[in-house]
């Protein structure tokens, strides 16, 4: 039996707790074996961002070509891509390949410290938001996307997390696609890597060949439980519980025929 594989391209989060270290967890929580192309390099723990160092795009661009020419990637997905220049990279080596491509349009850090430069949301916009599967910001990315001229027909799963209130709300807008998913706000501040963990479980189960909807849903699905098996670390946004998440939970893809281990 074939593994799936999935790549993220998204930066290096030395605290483990979201971005490349993230993803490739919760890619393996799901079966699928996981391919990564850093962007930026990131000195982080659960209380901020000490430091960030995009690298050349060119660097970029080879970790790209070595991963697409030799693994079967079924799903990719980017996170924090830190400039223009590796923006445009990125969407070079995806346009002609046509893969399922979920974009987490990582702005900020959970501790609000920036990860994208100002002038990269053009190249965002016209460049590598074209070829995506799926677009999954928050509410102050949506509200950025949106001042920077986002199209409305854009394929979003708009979260919810910043909106203030006892439930929290995710919309998905993707075409024929539209529902809402809500789930209580959980009482904890272990919340680091959300964003990343929440678009790489959707990237997975597009990998395992799941439609958009179900993807959305039992990426959901994954994420509430991941919350809840938080380990308690850190001083500040605690890192979430990426393999105890999937323990127990095989039921929430049965009606779609896929288990998440």
């Amino acid at each position: 039996m074939t593994v799936p594989v999935a790549l993220s391209i998204a930066g290096s989060d030395s605290g483990g707790g979201a971005g490349i270290q993230a993803d490739l967890k919760t890619f393996e929580a799901h079966g699928v074996y996981g391919t990564s192309v850093v962007t930026l390099i990131t000195v982080q723990n659960t209380c901020g961002v000490q430091g960030a160092w995009p690298l050349p795009p060119e660097q970029v661009s080879a970790q790209l070509e070595a991963v697409l020419a030799d693994f079967p990637v079924a799903a990719v997905k980017t996170g924090a891509l830190g400039n223009a220049a590796i923006i445009q990279a990125v969407a070079g080596a995806l346009g002609p390949r046509a893969l399922p491509l979920v974009v987490d349009p990582v702005m900020l850090a959970k501790s609000g410290d920036p990860l994208l430069a100002p002038d990269a949301l053009d190249a965002l916009l016209h460049d590598l938001l074209p070829l995506a599967t799926l677009v999954t910001p928050n509410a102050p990315e949506w509200t950025a996307l949106q001042a920077a001229g986002a199209p409305p027909d854009l394929p979003l799963l708009l979260k919810g997390g910043h909106v203030p209130g006892e439930m929290v709300v995710d919309d998905l807008r993707a075409g024929e696609h539209r529902f809402t998913l809500t789930a209580p706000r959980q009482p904890t501040r272990h919340t680091h890597g959300t964003g990343c963990t929440l678009s790489a479980a959707i990237t997975a189960q597009l990998a395992r060949g799941q439609p958009l909807p179900d993807a959305v849903r039992l990426a959901h699905a994954y994420l509430q439980a991941a919350l809840r098996h938080a380990p308690g670390l850190g001083a500040g946004h605690g890192p979430l519980g990426h393999a105890r998440a999937a323990q127990g939970h095989a039921h929430l893809s049965a009606s779609a025929g896929h288990g998440l281990t």
